[in-house]
């Protein structure tokens, strides 16, 4: 939706400042507990966000995980390197250009990825049916939407 589409506030609209404020420590306690699900680790967040990146996209160049990551790629080395060494991820030639090598998720790896899934989202439907009525799950719903539209804020021009 266009922001200048946007209806006018109305009178009984909370404050933005506010409600950016409650959103931010009711997000991040929700993010918490669901960590909380999953094996502890000592991943840094570079990371876990190349490893995010590796399970959504696939297999890819140091060089363009760098780029896609805004980052050097000597930077992107060392962490590719931290990565291997703890099985997390392995480097093959790319069939297209043998010259490079294309970093790729262990199967190993993934597993544990899709393990640590299942305990999010069990904890999560176990939560959504001991704290929620029927209408609350609705809402939620409603409110689900709104997030995601909050969350392409400022994604590829997105205003």
């Amino acid at each position: 939706m266009n922001p200048r589409a946007l209806p006018p506030d109305t009178p009984d609209a909370p404050d933005p400042a506010a409600l950016a404020g409650e959103l931010r420590i009711s997000v991040g306690k929700l993010m918490r507990r669901m960590r909380e699900q999953t094996h502890a680790n000592d991943l840094t967040s570079s990371q876990k966000s190349v490893l995010l990146r590796l399970d959504r996209d696939g297999p890819a160049t140091v060089s363009a995980l760098a780029r896609a990551e805004s980052v050097r790629p000597q930077s992107m080395r060392v962490t590719v390197a931290a990565l291997e060494a703890i099985g997390a991820v392995s480097g093959a030639p790319d069939p297209a250009d043998g010259r490079q090598t294309l970093i790729a998720l262990t199967p190993a790896f993934r597993r544990t990825l899709q393990a640590n899934r299942a305990a999010k989202d069990d904890w999560l439907l176990r939560a959504l049916q001991a704290q929620l009525s029927g209408q609350e799950r609705a809402e939620l719903a409603s409110a689900v939407r709104l997030l995601q539209r909050l969350a392409e804020f400022g994604e590829s021009g997105r205003r």
